[in-house]
């Protein structure tokens, strides 16, 4: 799943939460889920900017 995917299945997840008849149930299984989504996102992130500086060093070799 790319990035923008996962920041927008987390923005619905979020959406969801905000409904105050979600039960406490569905409300953590999804809270538990857009943590998974955002820190999956963040791996991707750090993998490309550590992508990024070892092409930024090889360019200045």
């Amino acid at each position: 799943m790319s990035f923008e995917k996962k920041l927008e299945n987390a923005k619905k997840v979020l959406e969801e939460l905000s409904n105050p008849e979600i039960s406490l149930a569905d409300g953590m299984k999804k809270y538990k889920d857009g943590l998974e989504l955002l820190k999956e996102a963040t791996k991707m992130i750090e993998d490309a900017k550590l992508q990024y500086m070892t092409l930024q060093n090889e360019d200045k070799k």
